[in-house]
């Protein structure tokens, strides 16, 4: 396509996907779950070709040269699949919030006042990697009462057509508009250009991928953005905290899986427990490979634990940046702090308002670290690796939001929604 087509060619999207909205904000709750329902038979139904089609993805990902956590982003495993269906399903299963109506009070004038919850209309997804977030956020949308346009990156184009015709399958075998859930087809970058230009079509974007992705569309969007830059994630090891239980949940936020935006990346020790807690998870670390970045007071302590042979390559004295980075591999800062102070001011000046967890047994320092702790999920005794729509009960996630207006944390079907001002009267007039 050349730039005119392109143009033209979203000027239509655009068009089916706002004709679309009207009758998804009208849609009968009964019907948008059918719609979900079929949808999570037809991804168990089709697993087998989904991976095919993944495959071809895959092969032309490796032969490109892509790093290995942007091909693991690439994957359609059959346990993904069982994933993304069964988030279909959650979302069937949970109650249609369209149309609710919610702090409606009478007023001396006789009227009353309240608030009703609404389909934004039309949103656009701009996401990069993983195929999955296609049905994550055609599956709210469609639980949401919304149109979308979805436009994944070229790397999973293949895997994206055929998830595409799945959700388009299951809109129209339930008697919804096939137009409510559009992917982009091409994969020239002036599609993004135009899909983010187009106020009179579309009524929020959502960016979801690197860094360069979200400040460019931040940066020339026309229309809302809800985005996050960064996950430079936390882990804090208070005391006192039980040793065995910050083992596991430090090492399970770091090394369940490297790429997610919610593993951590930063992982700060108080002073009074780094002797016992740093030798034991630097250890872990040693033996997965994980390269540590520490300050002086916890290279100390870790080189004394950790193999000469792995110490030379897997400890480095941290530079400033490292407090900043977020590393999306097998490779973590570490900073032995005074205590719940000076952890919850590093974190607030370092992280990137994603989510940070604190570990401890003191009731006291959690609700602290919950208050203060200015981020989008803020976490006692769990992994970070929790931060997730699924894992919230959302049914699934369209991204993570790190503003502070409309959504914030995992977005979900509210998030894809507005309140409206609604007034009940009996025929009173204003005086």
């Amino acid at each position: 396509m050349n730039a005119l087509n392109i143009a033209e060619y979203m000027q239509t999207l655009g068009l089916q996907a706002r004709a679309a909205s009207a009758a998804m904000a009208r849609a009968d709750s009964a019907v948008k779950n059918r719609a979900l329902t079929a949808l999570a038979a037809l991804l168990r139904t089709n697993s087998q070709a989904l991976q095919t089609d993944n495959a071809k993805d895959l092969e032309r990902a490796t032969a490109a040269g892509l790093a290995a956590p942007l091909v693991d982003r690439l994957k359609l495993t059959p346990k993904i699949i069982e994933t993304v269906a069964m988030g279909c399903e959650q979302l069937a299963a949970m109650p249609d919030v369209i149309g609710e109506i919610i702090g409606m009070k009478q007023q001396p004038s006789g009227i009353r006042v309240g608030q009703m919850r609404v389909p934004i209309g039309v949103f656009g997804m701009i996401f990069e990697s993983r195929p999955n977030v296609t049905i994550e956020a055609a599956s709210l949308s469609i639980k949401s009462g919304n149109a979308c346009i979805l436009r994944g990156g070229s790397e999973a184009i293949e895997s994206n057509k055929a998830l595409a015709r799945l959700v388009q399958q299951a809109l129209q075998d339930s008697g919804l508009p096939a137009d409510a859930v559009q992917l982009v087809q091409t994969t020239d970058r002036e599609a993004v250009g135009q899909l983010i230009t187009m106020p009179q079509y579309v009524d929020v974007i959502i960016p979801r991928g690197g860094k360069g992705l979200i400040e460019r569309v931040s940066r020339d969007a026309k229309v809302p953005v809800i985005k996050h830059l960064d996950g430079n994630c936390h882990v804090y090891v208070d005391d006192p905290v039980d040793i065995d239980m910050a083992v596991k949940v430090a090492d399970n936020a770091k090394t369940n899986k490297y790429s997610p935006c919610n593993a951590s990346e930063g992982l700060l020790v108080a002073r009074a427990v780094a002797q016992t807690f740093l030798p034991k998870i630097g250890a872990i670390f040693a033996a997965k490979g994980v390269e540590m970045r520490g300050d002086a007071e916890a290279l100390a302590i870790l080189q004394a634990t950790v193999s000469p042979q792995l110490a030379q390559s897997l400890l480095k004295p941290a530079t400033e940046q490292d407090w900043f980075e977020e590393y999306l591999a097998p490779v973590i800062s570490i900073k032995v702090v005074a205590g719940i102070d000076e952890a919850i001011a590093h974190i607030n000046h370092y992280s990137s308002h994603h989510t940070d967890a604190i570990l401890t047994r003191d009731h006291v320092h959690a609700q602290r670290f919950l208050r203060e702790v200015d981020s989008a999920s803020v976490m006692v005794n769990a992994s970070t690796r929790f931060a997730d729509g699924f894992e919230f009960g959302l049914g699934a996630e369209i991204g993570i939001s790190t503003d502070k207006f409309h959504a914030r944390g995992p977005v979900g079907i509210e998030g894809l929604t507005s309140l409206k001002y609604v007034v009940l009267g009996t025929g009173e007039v204003r005086v």
